[in-house]
């Protein structure tokens, strides 16, 4: 769900803007932002570079064609691990970071303990990447799979609504 930028404390409506439109719009010129918010350059590059310094920025990135690049297979998993205790979920956390296949991975209240996404060329992949990599990893218990039939909406920007 979009957070309303009104209800984000100490950013006034200019910086709002700058964040709305940067979420969407990461390339864009500091001169046409600058004339979308209604600001000259100079304190328009002033706030960008204070959202970075104060966390609202935390980077860019580029969007890149999993289909281009025959990463198209999408798996989620339902994950329980054996022990919930803090060092337990510490070392779970450690390694799933280094499984470069895993697009996303959140801890869950309820049913399971992690829903993660995994992201590979194939089923075959997948299998792999499940069976030598995520099965491996410490305290899991077990796991369920939901492979994705169709994308229907993926995106990491416009977090943001203006209104």
């Amino acid at each position: 769900m979009a957070q309303k930028t009104e209800t984000l404390p100490g950013l006034d409506r200019f910086d709002r803007r700058i964040l709305q439109i940067l979420s969407v719009e990461a390339r864009v010129s500091m001169t046409d932002l600058a004339q979308r918010v209604g600001l000259s350059k100079t304190p328009v590059l002033a706030r960008v570079r204070r959202l970075e310094k104060d966390g609202y920025i935390t980077g860019y990135r580029a969007q890149l064609s999993t289909k281009k690049l025959g990463l198209d297979h999408v798996a989620f998993i339902e994950l329980k691990l054996s022990d919930t205790r803090e060092a337990a979920l510490s070392a779970f956390n450690a390694a799933i970071r280094k499984i470069p296949e895993v697009e996303e991975c959140h801890m869950i209240a309820g049913g399971f303990d992690y829903l993660i996404k995994v992201r590979a060329r194939d089923i075959g992949d997948y299998r792999r990447v499940l069976s030598e990599n995520i099965s491996t990893l410490p305290h899991v218990a077990s796991s369920s799979t939901y492979v994705a039939m169709e994308t229907v909406k993926e995106s990491g920007g416009e977090p943001l609504s203006e209104s």
